[in-house]
């Protein structure tokens, strides 16, 4: 049997999970769970469990399941976000393509059910191999906190030019 050296996988095996709603939990820790970006309406995290490098979630402030119960700022907020977030994927990874979407119920694929989100998923040609098809095994190529550094310096430089 082939092994794949992944230590930092530890901590999730060992930790005691947290009750709550992740989004909630995650905006209220603020940079501690990997939140890169933030507005009045809506909040961009970093997947610690990606498909793939740099998978971000956004999700509004408010705690909702459903679209419907979105307001219009919300929506403005989430997809505000979205746009800055693709960008700041194309700056830091050099992201060739995305995938984008919603999962709404379990049966969808919705890990999280109770608190609406989007994921942004950046892709690259080639980036589904041999590992995934013969081993059902995905190799996401760099940590979480190297990637959340890289985007927020970015967001910051960003931030620092649209000022002036």
């Amino acid at each position: 049997m082939d092994k794949l050296w992944a230590p930092w996988r530890a901590q999730y095996i060992t930790a005691k999970k947290q009750k709550g709603c992740i989004f909630c939990l995650a905006f209220k820790a603020g940079k501690n769970k990997y939140v890169i970006a933030r507005n009045r309406f809506a909040f961009a995290m970093l997947n610690t469990f990606p498909y793939n490098n740099g998978h971000i979630m956004i999700a509004p402030l408010r705690h909702t399941a459903e679209i419907s119960s979105l307001k219009k700022e919300e929506i403005l907020g989430m997809f505000s976000l979205l746009s800055e977030t693709k960008r700041l994927l194309k700056e830091v990874l050099n992201a060739q393509g995305y995938n984008i979407g919603i999962n709404i119920s379990d049966i969808a694929g919705a890990g999280v059910k109770g608190h609406l989100h989007m994921h942004i998923v950046p892709r690259w040609k080639g980036d589904t191999n041999f590992m995934p098809v013969l081993y059902g095994t995905k190799i996401v190529s760099q940590s979480l906190g190297e990637l959340y550094k890289r985007l927020k310096d970015a967001k910051s430089k960003t931030d620092k030019r649209i000022r002036r």
